[in-house]
């Protein structure tokens, strides 16, 4: 096993990949160097780590020379692009975006989940959906203890998902709202499709472009997601994916059937109470529930307002927030870098 590690940044000038900077300061394992690299636009800018100015650099093919781990957050198109080049040099890529999640030669994880899967990787690991990551979270523990049939999940999604231009859009229509201004709406649902409308004091039932049977991408990628992590093909998943005028934290309202019959609220708490990475709020008589703006800043998932199904024998329902930003992306991706250190699965760069 090596003693330190160079880290190449793709996308180290958006919004995950600030917070994976921020990450990568309290990482258990010895960073040599860190190599922040952005296209031709942002080449030149710096970043700050460990109080060190780092100037970014443009990404071209030969910049993954002598790098262990590669985190790429810089979009779909890039990755497809680039990562099979970082793999090649002897990087472990691990990748932000949609571009390799349902390859099946590509582990997609989440580490409290499926950590062994990493131990399958061909140079490439994907990060699941920040919304599938959250659930994932939340419902393994309890699909370990009592089986897992069904999922069924609305989400209530904060807009950083889409970017930093689309929390500055909802903070200027925010504003002409208020001052009974015309709201201006460039980018949500989608800045790739045909029409947009304002998210300022509104909820948009589209994430991504609608793709067959009336579903969008993103609810097909929580379907599709949650079997391949899950490694249960047959298990039974709907998703309606909605946008909210929150700048962080995703929420969703989930309903799960469980394989076993009988099992009580607080057997689920139990459960949950002691599952890695989840932090249980569930006191109704207290008002004590999980909260989109109280995520921010945390990487841990929370569940609260589990209650049973009145009418399924094995149903039940919970709500689940988590920082979209943090354990929707990027600490997700530096828990994985770390799992594999872990696991001795770094031997690329010399």
């Amino acid at each position: 096993m090596k003693s330190e590690y160079t880290i190449a940044l793709v996308g180290a000038s958006g919004a995950v990949g600030q917070k994976v900077i921020e990450g990568l300061e309290a990482v258990n394992f010895q960073i040599k160097n860190l190599r922040p690299l952005a296209s031709k636009r942002s080449a030149g800018k710096s970043i700050t780590f460990k109080g060190q100015e780092i100037v970014i650099e443009e990404l071209v093919e030969s910049s993954f020379d002598n790098v262990d781990i590669a985190i790429f957050s810089a979009g779909g198109s890039v990755s497809k692009k680039f990562a099979p080049i970082a793999a090649r040099a002897g990087a472990v890529v691990i990748d932000n975006t949609s571009a390799f999640r349902m390859d099946p030669d590509v582990p997609l994880v989440v580490p409290e989940v499926n950590e062994h899967a990493l131990k399958h990787h061909n140079g490439i690991i994907a990060n699941p959906n920040c919304s599938t990551i959250q659930m994932m979270v939340a419902l393994e523990p309890i699909r370990q203890a009592f089986g897992l049939k069904r999922i069924i999940v609305s989400t209530y999604q904060a807009v950083s998902g889409a970017g930093l231009q689309a929390v500055k859009e909802l903070e200027d229509q925010t504003k002409a709202y208020l001052n009974g201004e015309d709201l201006v709406a460039n980018i949500l649902p989608s800045s790739s499709d045909k029409k947009h409308y304002p998210i300022a004091f509104n909820a948009l039932p589209q994430i991504d472009l609608f793709d067959q049977d009336g579903y969008t991408f993103e609810e097909w990628k929580m379907i599709n997601e949650s079997k391949k992590i899950l490694e249960d093909p047959t298990l039974s998943v709907a998703a309606t994916c909605v946008r909210i005028p929150v700048a962080s934290g995703h929420s969703e309202s989930v309903y799960i059937e469980l394989e076993k019959a009988g099992i009580t609220v607080k057997e689920i708490q139990q459960v949950l109470s002691n599952a890695p990475g989840v932090i249980l709020q569930d006191d109704p008589s207290q008002q004590v529930y999980p909260t989109a703006l109280t995520s921010i800043g945390k990487t841990e998932t929370f569940v609260g307002r589990i209650r049973k199904d009145l009418d399924v024998e094995t149903g039940f329902h919970m709500w689940i927030v988590s920082d979209n930003l943090l354990k929707g992306a990027a600490s997700n991706s530096i828990q994985i870098a770390e799992s594999l250190i872990k696991l001795d699965l770094v031997h690329g760069a010399n």
